[in-house]
């Protein structure tokens, strides 16, 4: 590489020598003058020599070792400090020279090929000429592949500790925002959030992370927590298990999450106004935060119910009560609003608003999308359509009097109105009824029969005389009543047997009395339907949509119930078969119960469950689904991998075979949600019918399943059991 010749060595050396002498001068500034007092055609630049050269002169070194090109990232971020910092470190090149061995004018860059290509991205953006100088120094000593390596391996990175808390002292020191530190870096303001956040942790584990007691993951866990002193205890009370999610369950388990009811029920807005600090994890997905102050967000929630439970108390209940979570052993009696007659305005104006509504159904029906007014139109008229279906059905008013309402705090985050509870204190009295066994002496005393006289003598029974003697008013003896009726109740089972339609009628009977009407004995039929609470065997499931839904469908049912029990027959009677048919499935449903419990020792009935459940062909998918929460950290890492090899595929679980439980359960979550995959025990046998030809299963799908009644519980279509009805 000896290509200089004596004459440039001695200028290299004189070069030296007066850089020595004027220390106040930069190397810069001296390679300038010497150079510039050399004939510029007999001598070609010294090696060591720093000069200006125009950027399109300079060009990609062939023997540059890097051969991995340098990253969009790495390129922006150069640009961005050279824009605001300027070129801070030189660029090394050596002469280009052609076939002849003479220089082309041309240089190589050696070292600096990343500051060179941001310079031409700057060109690109037309923040700089493409004639603009760079500060080079010139080297034709050193072999250019040999710098090119030394300057990419013999060097030591800043410890990102240093970073972290570097970042955090220009934020604090000199004012920057996270948005200026990222211009002047050339990385997303996400990035330098994430370093402050980061240098943000307190200095004794920072220097744990130095020592290497602590990984970056570990770190970026402990930085979802502004509180040292909260961070220093968590790291204190760390066993050997160190994972990054025990670490954010440790900080967060006094917090909501952003996905609680409450949460989504206050909003962020209000709890932060109310002076509530949401925690944000920079590193994963939080889905929303954390929100750090439990008793605030709970004295909000309570203050919203109570402003809602204001308005709903101004329709003239006696009391509102408000609950978070649904009182399920409140032990109230409720009653339900019963159908009225539409008024004829009311009447007309929904009748006005239905038919325009179907008017522009069939206008816009096969548009793609509606026009903003048409598609405002839709919503007024269902919107008054609505408003006038709530008329069809009222409250009594002595009921509004005496009863009350529960405003709580629903599954899904809104607000749940349960009106028409009625307390045991405010109950009417009953009537007085006539007390049986009872009868007046001549002298007008009051004797229980089965009593004796004054004299010893039993006055349970009239004498054979008087009876024969009195007139033909008289009761009937006890056991002469019994005696007949007996008959007369065989007879009844014999008919009924024979009569399955009325069976039918009899028997939904019995179960709708004892379904919608507490303390009522009005069925013949020694028929006692049972329903068990779930509550108790998983946690949380009267507030789950499948549960809303189910107590939905009875809340309709209850409010088409006649109010008086004894007018119940009647009403059942006057139904269609297919309202009859979904009124005795919906109270023949409320008595299932296939929960599986310890201690049982009952194989039939899960066996019959399980028949059960094929024979109405269920699809759990439709009301369960599998997450971290409701099965997969419930089980073991084995589990949670066959449930993944199973939805998925064997790549999948062997993927996440490695991780830590709680991660697993995460990961597998969301492989899982979307397959419609089940634990076995919530599996549906195919039922033989769906195997079955077209034809054959057109016939086993024949029965009706649903209600034909409109809406005030009316007969609609069919007609009514004739002699039902009689």
């Amino acid at each position: 590489m000896a290509r200089t010749s004596k004459k440039a060595q001695a200028v290299t050396e004189t070069m030296a020598d007066q850089v020595a002498d004027a220390e106040v001068r930069s190397v810069g500034e001296a390679a300038t003058e010497i150079v510039g007092t050399l004939p510029a055609p007999e001598v070609e630049a010294a090696s060591g020599a720093v000069d200006f050269i125009p950027l399109n002169k300079l060009k990609k070194s062939p023997r540059n070792a890097r051969k991995t090109p340098h990253s969009e990232a790495i390129i922006e971020a150069l640009a961005a400090s050279i824009t605001v910092k300027g070129l801070l470190q030189n660029l090394v090149v050596e002469p280009e020279l052609d076939a002849a061995g003479e220089p082309t004018g041309s240089y190589f860059v050696t070292v600096g090929e990343g500051r060179r290509l941001a310079q031409l991205l700057r060109v690109k953006r037309r923040e700089i000429r493409k004639t603009e100088p760079v500060r080079c120094v010139i080297d034709t000593a050193n072999d250019p592949h040999e710098i090119s390596l030394d300057e990419n391996v013999t060097r030591e990175a800043m410890h990102p500790a240093d970073q972290f808390e570097a970042f955090r002292e220009l934020a604090e020191n000199r004012g920057w925002g996270a948005e200026e530190i990222a211009a002047r870096f050339g990385v997303t303001a996400h990035v330098v959030r994430q370093r402050l956040r980061l240098g943000a942790v307190s200095p004794k584990l920072l220097q744990v992370y130095r020592d290497g007691g602590l990984n970056l993951d570990q770190l970026m866990a402990f930085a979802i927590a502004e509180d040292h002193g909260r961070q220093e205890q968590v790291f204190a009370n760390l066993s050997y298990n160190r994972e990054p999610w025990i670490i954010r369950r440790d900080l967060t388990k006094a917090h909501i999450p952003a996905t609680d009811r409450r949460a989504i029920f206050i909003g962020p807005e209000a709890y932060a106004e109310a002076g509530g600090t949401i925690l944000r994890d920079l590193f994963t997905e939080d889905r929303g935060g954390f929100y750090e102050d439990a008793a605030l967000l709970d004295r909000l929630v309570t203050g919203k119910l109570e402003r809602i439970a204001a308005e709903v108390q101004a329709e003239g209940w006696k009391w509102v009560s408000v609950h978070i979570d649904y009182p399920h052993a409140h032990g109230l009696r409720r009653a339900y609003p019963q159908p009225v007659e539409l008024s004829e305005e009311d009447a007309a104006a929904y009748a006005a608003a239905q038919e325009e509504y179907n008017r522009l159904s069939e206008e816009w029906d096969g548009a793609e999308e509606l026009p903003p007014e048409a598609d405002e139109r839709f919503g007024v008229l269902e919107a008054d359509m609505e408003r006038i279906d709530a008329l069809r059905h009222i409250y009594d008013p002595d009921d509004i009097a005496r009863g009350g309402v529960l405003v709580v705090l629903s599954h899904d985050g809104t607000t749940r109105i349960e009106r028409g509870f009625i307390r045991a204190g405010d109950e009417k009295p009953e009537p007085e009824e006539a007390a049986e066994n009872m009868r007046v002496t001549e002298d007008g005393e009051i004797i229980e029969d089965g009593t004796d006289d004054k004299d010893g003598n039993p006055v349970s029974a009239f004498d054979a005389e008087d009876a024969d003697a009195g007139d033909a008013g008289k009761p009937l003896s006890d056991l002469l009543v019994r005696d007949l009726t007996a008959h007369r109740t065989l007879g009844l089972r014999l008919a009924l047997g024979e009569q399955p339609d009325m069976a039918l009628v009899a028997v939904t009977h019995a179960f709708a009395t004892q379904t919608f009407y507490r303390g009522a004995e009005a069925t013949c039929l020694e028929i006692r339907p049972t329903s068990s609470t779930l509550t108790a065997h998983a946690d949380g499931i009267e507030d789950t949509a499948p549960a809303k839904a189910l107590a939905d469908r009875h809340a309709g049912w209850a409010a088409d119930m006649p109010r008086d029990v004894a007018d119940l027959w009647g009403f059942i009677a006057a139904l269609d078969q297919a309202s009859v048919l979904a009124l005795f499935a919906h109270c023949a449903s409320l008595t299932v119960n296939a929960v599986r419990l310890p201690w049982d020792r009952k194989p039939r009935v899960h066996e019959t469950a399980d028949r059960l459940a094929t024979a109405l062909a269920l699809d759990m998918t439709a009301h369960w689904t599998p997450t971290a929460r409701t099965y997969l950290s419930r089980v073991t890492k084995a589990h949670i991998a066959a449930a993944v090899r199973e939805a998925v595929s064997d790549e999948a679980a062997d993927r996440i075979a490695g991780m830590k439980k709680q991660p697993m359960a995460e990961a597998a979550e969301q492989l899982v949600a979307a397959t419609g995959w089940l634990p076995a025990l919530l599996r549906t046998e195919q039922p033989a019918w769906l195997d079955a030809p077209e034809a054959d299963a057109g016939v086993v799908l024949n029965a009706p399943t649903a209600t034909s009644r409109d809406d005030t519980g009316t007969v609609e279509d069919g007609a009514a059991f004739n002699h039902a009805a009689e």
